[in-house]
């Protein structure tokens, strides 16, 4: 049994059963932050496509800004190749319900491979737009910066750097940490502007608190989503290894 496919032994905590099929895709998320900020309803819902209905937390949206790097990204014993395998990766996200299964829409995923852009947004109709990324880990700190430079798209740079602080824990059912990481499933609309859903699988996020410096954050301004201040919820995460399927 590869490691793989020993995470499907550890499904207690999903929200609803594993998907009936085969995975078919692997990746490894490292050096992960989650940046969450809150804002009113009526900012966000004018932006989802119809058929998703956003989810609320406290009564607001929430919009994540995540960054990390991702390792043994592919289909199954594909999960090596040069250019494709291993790059830098920076989401903007918000929370959706469709069919009564929470799940992640994004507004852009950032990427430092142009392969792995153009296959995603081929095969998987997710908005992946090219980026020069720096992401490294000095005196205990993960420095990243992001600039996105992919043609037509609108601009967005994050500069920042992050740390974990304390002790990994599992987030408590109901929480609003839980709520906003513990999701099992993405959101894309596909050419004829049908809703899409890739289920995704892995161990509960081994989440840490996280200290933040932003120097700047504008990724999400091409949307009209203004991230004013400081972000009000940090949380750092090592890695997570993640199996995935198609679009349904």
């Amino acid at each position: 049994m590869t490691q793989w496919s020993a995470l499907l032994d550890q499904h207690e905590h999903r929200p609803y059963p594993l998907p009936d099929r085969a995975w078919l895709m692997t990746m490894s998320w490292l050096d992960l932050l989650f940046a969450h900020w809150s804002l009113p309803p009526e900012a966000i819902e004018p932006l989802l496509p119809p058929g998703l209905t956003l989810d609320t937390y406290g009564g607001r949206a929430w919009v994540g800004v995540v960054p990390f790097r991702m390792e043994q990204v592919g289909p199954r014993g594909l999960n090596w190749l040069p250019g494709v395998s291993a790059f830098a990766e920076l989401n903007v996200r918000t929370y959706v319900v469709h069919e009564g299964k929470q799940g992640v829409w994004f507004f852009s995923l950032d990427a430092a491979s142009k392969l792995a852009v153009r296959a995603a947004r081929l095969g998987f109709h997710l908005p992946y737009f090219d980026a020069q990324m720096r992401c490294e880990t000095r005196e205990g700190w993960v420095e990243y910066s992001s600039e996105r430079v992919h043609a037509g798209a609108p601009p967005g740079r994050l500069v920042g750097r992050y740390r974990p602080v304390g002790e990994v824990y599992h987030s408590a059912p109901g929480t609003l940490e839980s709520w906003l990481t513990e999701r099992y499933c993405l959101y894309a609309v596909d050419g004829r502007g049908r809703p899409r859903r890739g289920e995704i699988h892995h161990a509960p996020w081994p989440l840490q608190r996280a200290e933040v410096e932003l120097e700047d954050c504008t990724v999400a301004e091409g949307w009209g989503i203004g991230l004013v201040g400081a972000p009000e919820t940090t949380h750092f995460v090592g890695r997570l290894d993640v199996v995935g399927w198609l679009l349904e």
